[in-house]
């Protein structure tokens, strides 16, 4: 399927790899894995765009017809985060950035008919009066990376990569629409979470329980990171980890500092992150 700006959201699997081994040979690195930081006319956006469609149709029977459809407006305001795999010369996981200053990005068109809160109102509930903001508008990754330490790895860099590139770029606030289990994991990462003018969840693209949520953005690293030590103090062995549900507890909060501490301070994260102009240092 072509959309009208035409942007692809299917790519058969040798053009994808053609795409990424010209991308990985062009920036060579040690790292299994790297964050590629690349505009809407890019080739290697529409390896993300395929990837989108391929994790969202599983997940919510959202076709490459229903992409298009659904981003085809937003296409030249879109900024994506392919992550990679050198070693085996695929895609891993994307995601997608839609930048603009309120109006014009998806969360906040599509919010007023959905929470039943006027734009004008929605902007006002957060301070949204000019400055950049980014809408989170896809996050997914490949089945067979969501297992193991390469889950680890993958969400990480994508979330850390929003971080370092939403600075650079000065964003003032983020929006996204969350499904159930992205708004868990991103909330247990320590990310602080509001509801868009204080809504409700509700039915969005497939997911029945969808959020719109609204994030500070120069707060989300600060807290992020403070929330490793949270989670590392709750890991430490108690009399209750004798109980059922203890170890597994310790065990969750083991992994979740892991992963707010790469987030939130960029270790072993950052020199993952490569843009057209190569490595992008802090």
């Amino acid at each position: 399927m072509t959309a009208a700006t035409g942007t692809r959201y299917e790519l058969s699997p040798e053009t994808a790899r053609r795409v990424v081994t010209e991308f990985l040979a062009a920036h060579p690195g040690r790292g299994r894995f790297v964050s590629a930081v690349v505009g809407p006319d890019a080739p290697l956006a529409d390896v993300g765009r395929a990837l989108e469609r391929q994790v969202f149709e599983h997940a919510f029977g959202n076709d490459a017809t229903v992409m298009a459809d659904e981003y085809g407006a937003y296409e030249a305001n879109s900024i994506f985060f392919v992550v990679l795999d050198r070693r085996r010369g695929v895609p891993a996981g994307v995601a997608r950035m839609i930048e603009s200053t309120g109006r014009g990005v998806k969360t906040i068109d599509d919010a007023p008919r959905l929470i039943g809160v006027g734009t004008d109102d929605i902007l006002a509930a957060h301070g949204m009066d000019g400055g950049r903001v980014w809408d989170c508008a896809t996050l997914a990754v490949l089945p067979e990376y969501r297992g193991g330490r390469s889950s680890l790895i993958v969400s990480s860099l994508l979330y850390r990569t929003f971080l370092v590139i939403g600075a650079r770029r000065e964003v003032r606030h983020a929006v996204s629409m969350l499904d159930r289990g992205a708004y868990r994991n991103i909330g247990l990462m320590g990310t602080p979470l509001r509801p868009l003018a204080g809504s409700a969840p509700f039915a969005y693209l497939g997911s029945p329980e969808n959020r719109a949520v609204y994030m500070d953005f120069p707060a989300i690293a600060p807290a992020v990171a403070a929330k490793a030590a949270e989670h590392r103090r709750r890991a430490r062995p108690t009399l209750a980890t004798l109980r059922p549900r203890g170890l597994r507890r310790i065990l969750t909060h083991r992994v979740a500092a892991t992963v707010s501490r790469r987030v939130g301070t960029g270790h072993d994260l950052d020199h993952l992150i490569v843009g057209p102009d190569g490595a992008i240092p802090l």
